[in-house]
């Protein structure tokens, strides 16, 4: 008798019970015909094709030299434009709930209208990106070029990732956009929703721990450390006792701020310009701008300089 005999009845219990549909019905997702699922693998790819358009030279063919970059460009947002057509299709069928509603030529269509769109916007993320490494490059004593932060920094890895789904997010892309900014907080640890607003030369040093919610807004050449949290107090609940979707509950985080580690900023406060925000601090209240909010021993757990908080 094999081991699997002897086991046969536990393992077809196990196989009964989670056949059961009051078992999977909540944490199963149908499929129609002819409907794709979004695929990790093939938005990997996406993301690799365009870093490779945004910095030519670093990442995927790296021989290439002038007389030959508009060829390499062309033929990359070409793949580019095939495959993120099908995963945004993808994304569009992910939300069908009724298949006789689904229209599957009108949703080919706009997907490939939005994978389009978003190669048009491609010359602004990278005129952008490029505040961003500049601002790390800047920023960072021990960085040696610019083509170090490129090749090297996580915070750009998950700050382009950001770009690109944020894009996709204001062109009207679903759920692609998300699974976009998670693949790069699994490979980074920073956390930053694809729906966040965040103005150019944005840097975040080492990075790890980072959370940045969904409706943060960020101005121009704001630095974080690592471990620094943008986040919400609270949820407030409709009728029904569920939380309600979509209302502004993460920080405004002004120009020139600099935001240092393990810091934790909620609600949905300001923090003005050109202020800092010492490590450890939690702050739920409006920050003056050109204040300083520090820690400090032994009497006061923290004060703010050039206004309260």
């Amino acid at each position: 008798m094999t081991p699997f005999n002897l086991h046969s009845e536990v393992v077809q219990s196990a196989i009964d019970q989670l056949s059961n549909e009051q078992s999977y019905r909540s944490v199963c997702h149908r499929h129609y015909q002819d409907q794709l699922m979004p695929s990790i693998q093939v938005l990997e790819k996406i993301v690799g094709l365009a870093r490779e358009i945004i910095f030519p030279g670093y990442f995927g063919d790296s021989s290439i030299r002038p007389e030959s970059i508009h060829y390499y460009i062309g033929v990359n947002t070409e793949r580019l434009y095939a495959l993120l057509s099908e995963q945004i299709f993808a994304g569009l069928c992910f939300s069908c709930v009724n298949p006789d509603e689904f229209n599957k030529e009108d949703k080919r269509t706009r997907a490939h209208g939005y994978a389009a769109d978003f190669i048009s916007q491609l010359p602004e993320v990278r005129r952008v990106l490029a505040t961003d490494v500049e601002a790390a490059f800047v920023g960072d004593p021990a960085a040696m070029s610019k083509g170090e932060v490129i090749f090297c920094y996580p915070a750009i890895r998950a700050i382009t990732n950001y770009r690109i789904a944020h894009t996709l997010v204001q062109i009207g892309v679903p759920l692609i956009p998300r699974i976009i900014s998670e693949m790069a907080h699994s490979e980074t640890g920073i956390d930053i929703h694809p729906m966040a607003v965040i103005g150019e030369s944005f840097a975040i040093d080492h990075g790890t721990g980072v959370v940045i919610g969904a409706t943060s807004i960020i101005g121009k050449n704001v630095k974080l450390f690592q471990g620094v949290t943008l986040g919400a107090k609270s949820f407030p609940l409709d009728k029904d006792g569920n939380p309600i979707k979509g209302i502004p509950r993460h920080p405004i985080i002004e120009d020139n701020v600099v935001i240092y580690a393990q810091a934790t900023i909620l609600g949905r406060i300001t923090v003005g310009a050109n202020s800092v925000i010492g490590g450890n601090v939690w702050v739920t209240n409006n920050v003056a701008p050109h204040s300083k909010v520090l820690q400090f021993k032994p009497r006061d757990t923290f004060y703010t300089e050039g206004g309260g908080i």
